[in-house]
């Protein structure tokens, strides 16, 4: 099984910097064979990049406003937008600049693509402040990285079976 772990975020705007400190963390530990954590950052087109290489699975690590208490971590089935539903219009507004490509556009174009794995799975932190700026995440979501890391390895342990290490007892 081949289970691609991405922490997107921007370590300059506070709790957003949520999915890149979850993959720091994992890129630590033992995982089992052909699981691969990356750190994408804000580059979408990067993210799509890695998807391309082929992976039975994705978990995708971001801060997300779902409008929950601050410091929540979510278990994410995201919905993938088909691009074959969308009107031309549709189209330019979703794809035209691809500098804006967020984690939902980057698995559409992954789906459009026929790159999509089967299996994604997004973990989120709900954050307080979605245009906050500075190095620092608040503490809820700093303490939430733990909880999101945890559930990063249950996934993936569920995911591979008895076949491969997980270092659950770093998280």
């Amino acid at each position: 099984m081949r289970i691609l772990i991405a922490g997107v975020g921007n370590i300059l705007r506070a709790d957003d910097a949520f999915g890149v400190e979850v993959a720091r963390r994992l890129e630590g530990m033992e995982l089992p064979a052909g699981v691969k954590v990356v750190e994408t950052g804000i580059a979408g087109i990067a993210l799509l990049t890695e998807i391309q290489e082929g992976w039975d699975a994705l978990v995708v690590v971001d801060a997300v406003d779902h409008q929950r208490p601050h410091g929540t971590v979510m278990l994410i089935e995201p919905e993938i937008v088909d691009v074959h539903e969308l009107t031309f219009a549709q189209k330019g507004d979703l794809l035209a600049d691809m500098h804006l490509a967020t984690p939902d556009r980057v698995l559409m174009l992954a789906k459009a693509l026929n790159v999509l794995p089967p299996e994604v799975l997004m973990v989120g932190c709900q954050i307080l402040d979605p245009d906050a700026v500075g190095e620092q995440m608040t503490a809820p979501v700093a303490a939430a990285v733990d909880v999101a890391v945890a559930e990063v390895l249950r996934y993936v342990s569920d995911l591979v079976g008895p076949s491969g290490p997980v270092d659950v007892q770093s998280a």
